[in-house]
């Protein structure tokens, strides 16, 4: 589970209290065909280790020089590097770029307590924003950044002095039915950026052999969302076609907040879903949340095709929020 999850600022945090010494890098603004995304982090510490990135290597180097004397004077400093275009084709761009990053000092600048919490807030899978910049109160926000959050968007607010970074869960997808096109919908998800878990007690379709080194669940779907959890970085896919599997999962996900419902089948066997959900106790407003029939209307035919028009309706509505 949670594969991709970084750990940046627990490491930066591990190294200040080991006594070592530490900043955090961020990228907080790109011009052109820069190597790294705005938020993208390097850790550095005081023997000159680091963890992470902000340009691919082009400039990583000049970085932790920079950070080794920001650690040393206890202040900020903010850079500025132009990536030239021999640079940008040894990271695989086409052309060069300009980056400006925000160094901090752990302890003087960037307060333990503040970055713990963070990384707490990390561990818990609490979306936070991390408030900074180089005369800015440092600070943690959960609320009013909504936009940022869906799009997973760092950077300057309008002042273009405050600077956000966006720290947010890794992306889960939970699949219910071992079907064919789970075995479709399960790689896909994982170039797409998020860490697929299977549902099925069938063991004869949710096999090691059919998912090779997936994360397999061989509980009944309700049982299994509330153990594993369901938040607002979560989507849930069923496609069993069975109503003792998949409505008792739906019932589960309509209470929560994941960003995405979808279930397989026809109109007609969405119709007389929304009828048991309806006989249930769910509202009209609370059934709309359930996408079905699943995906978005490519004119797919096969389970491959199906499960690329189901991760493209999971990408429309975490990004666009419908």
């Amino acid at each position: 589970m949670m594969t991709r999850f970084d750990d940046i600022p627990e490491t930066a945090l591990a190294w200040h209290r080991a006594g070592k010494g530490a900043a955090l890098a961020t990228v907080v603004e790109t011009w052109g065909s820069a190597p790294r995304r705005v938020g993208s982090q390097l850790a550095i510490s005081g023997a000159g280790e680091i963890a992470g990135s902000v340009s691919g290597g082009c400039v990583e180097g000049a970085v932790v020089a920079e950070a080794l004397d920001a650690i040393e004077d206890g202040k900020p400093v903010l850079l500025e590097y132009g990536v030239s275009d021999g640079d940008a084709f040894a990271v695989g761009l086409a052309c060069g770029g300009t980056i400006r990053v925000l160094v901090e000092p752990v302890g003087p600048v960037l307060p333990e307590p503040l970055l713990a919490d963070l990384c707490l807030a990390r561990e818990a899978r609490v979306p936070v924003a991390y408030v900074t910049g180089m005369a800015v109160e440092r600070r943690l926000e959960r609320e009013g950044h909504g936009a940022r959050f869906r799009m997973d968007r760092s950077g300057f607010e309008e002042d273009g002095e405050t600077f956000v970074a966006i720290h947010n869960p890794p992306l889960r997808l939970i699949i219910v039915g071992a079907v064919h096109i789970a075995q479709a919908l399960v790689p896909m998800a994982r170039i797409a950026g998020y860490d697929p878990l299977l549902i099925d007690p069938r063991e004869s379709f949710a096999s090691e052999a059919r998912f090779p080194g997936e994360t397999i669940l061989f509980d009944w779907p309700d049982e299994a969302v509330k153990a594993y959890g369901l938040d607002s970085r979560t989507a849930l896919v069923l496609l069993t076609h069975d109503p003792k599997l998949d409505d008792p999962a739906l019932a589960e996900a309509l209470r929560s907040d994941v960003f995405y419902i979808g279930a397989l089948g026809s109109t007609r066997t969405h119709a007389k879903r929304v009828e048991r959900l309806e006989q249930a106790g769910f509202s009209a407003h609370e059934i709309a949340r359930i996408h079905g029939p699943i995906g978005l209307d490519i004119g797919a035919a096969g389970p491959s095709e199906i499960a690329l028009a189901i991760l493209a309706e999971i990408t429309r509505v975490l990004r666009l929020g419908a």
